[in-house]
C-alpha cells in the first residue's frame, strides 16, 4: 500500500492499531499528542526504553495517542520482542507508527503484524543490499528452488560451522529483503505471494525451531 504524502500517516494511523511507514530519512514527520521512541545512543532502541514507554501507555486513553518508534528498525531483538505483544494488542486508542527506510531490516515478526505503506515516490527500495555476493546467490537459490531442492539448499546452511541458526536468519533475511524490493521495483505481485512464507520460516528459526525443517517445511 502507498500514501501520497507524510501528512496522511497520523489519519491512517488513527484508523490501525499498528501500521509501518516507509519514507527516506530526511522526510520530517509531524503528528499531534505523539510520544517518541528513538535510539538513545544513536545505535539501538534498547528494551529499557521499551519498557519504559509500556509503563507509559499502559493507563487507559481517553483520546488517541501515537507511539511513534523511528527507526524501527533500530528496535534490537530484544526491544522488539518485548514490544510484540503491545503492536499485537494495542490499547483502545494506541496507535502505533513505526517509519523506517529499510523494511527489509525490520523483524519478520514486526512485519507479519502490522500493515506497511510506502511513501509514493520515496526512494527507498533502490539501494544495493549489503551483504556477500555468495550470501546473495543463496538467498536467490532460495527463492526459485523446488521442494526437491530445498532439502540441499538447507544441508548447504546448516553446515555452518559457527552460528548456524543466525547463519540461517542471515540468509532468509536476505531473500525477504530482495523480494520487498523486487515488488516495489517491478510491481509484480509473484513476490508479494512468497513473503509469508518466508517470513513464517524466519520467525521459526528465530523461535529456536529446528533450522533445516523451518526452511523445509514452510517453504515448499
Amino acid at each position: 500500500m502507498f500514501f501520497e504524502s507524510v501528512d496522511e500517516i497520523e489519519q491512517i494511523a488513527r484508523k490501525t492499531g499498528t501500521a509501518i511507514f516507509v519514507a527516506p530519512k530526511d522526510v520530517d514527520v509531524e503528528i499531534k499528542n505523539a510520544l517518541i521512541l528513538e535510539p538513545d545512543n544513536k545505535s539501538v532502541i534498547t528494551i529499557e526504553q521499551v519498557r519504559d514507554m509500556i509503563g507509559r501507555i499502559s493507563t487507559r486513553q481517553v483520546k488517541d495517542l501515537f507511539v511513534v518508534v523511528r527507526p524501527a528498525d533500530m528496535l534490537g531483538d530484544a526491544a522488539a520482542n518485548a514490544f510484540l505483544k503491545n503492536l499485537e494488542e494495542p490499547g483502545d486508542k494506541v496507535h502505533f507508527v513505526l517509519i523506517t527506510d529499510s523494511p527489509s531490516r525490520i523483524l519478520p515478526t514486526i512485519l507479519s503484524r502490522a500493515a506497511i505503506y510506502f511513501l509514493r515516490g520515496g526512494d527507498v527500495v533502490s539501494g544495493e543490499i549489503k551483504a556477500s555476493e555468495k550470501d546473495k546467490a543463496l538467498a536467490k537459490r532460495l527463492l526459485v528452488a523446488k521442494p526437491a531442492e530445498l532439502v540441499d539448499i538447507a544441508e548447504e546452511i546448516a553446515k555452518k560451522k559457527d552460528g548456524v541458526r543466525a547463519y540461517a536468519l542471515e540468509i532468509l533475511g536476505l531473500a525477504i529483503e530482495i523480494l520487498y524490493k523486487s515488488y516495489f521495483l517491478t510491481k509484480k505481485e509473484v513476490f508479494v505471494r512468497k513473503l509469508p512464507k518466508f517470513l513464517a520460516a524466519y520467525e521459526g528459526v528465530a523461535r529456536n525451531g529446528h533450522v533445516k525443517l523451518q526452511i523445509v517445511s514452510n517453504l515448499c
